[in-house]
């Protein structure tokens, strides 16, 4: 193993991005600050450079990546409204949770 974490090791984040216009990405990583200063970089390629999302409104931690996953693939086969209530539950005026500038 030579001290390295197997993918099941590591804590797991799934999370929601937003813009002004409240469109939604959900995403999973290990290492939500790296990832978030990729989104607020625009160097996270692909839609949510496209559309300039770079809000973090959600996020769940879990203590694998495995069960990151998971929750990943549960939450995208959601409706939008059932993802809004979600962040609206947690963060009702969508500020941005990012500890990223």
């Amino acid at each position: 193993m030579g001290g390295m974490m197997a993918q099941g090791d590591k804590t797991g984040y799934v999370y929601f991005v937003s813009n002004r216009s409240r469109m939604l990405y959900i995403g999973v990583t290990s290492n939500l600050d790296q990832r978030m200063g990729q989104h607020k970089t625009g160097h996270y390629p692909g839609y949510t450079k496209k559309y300039k999302l770079d809000q973090l409104v959600y996020v769940e931690t879990f203590p694998d990546m495995t069960s990151a996953l998971a929750r990943e693939t549960q939450l995208k086969n959601w409706s939008r409204a059932k993802k809004v209530e979600l962040i609206r539950q947690s963060n009702p005026e969508w500020m941005d949770l990012s500890s990223v500038p």
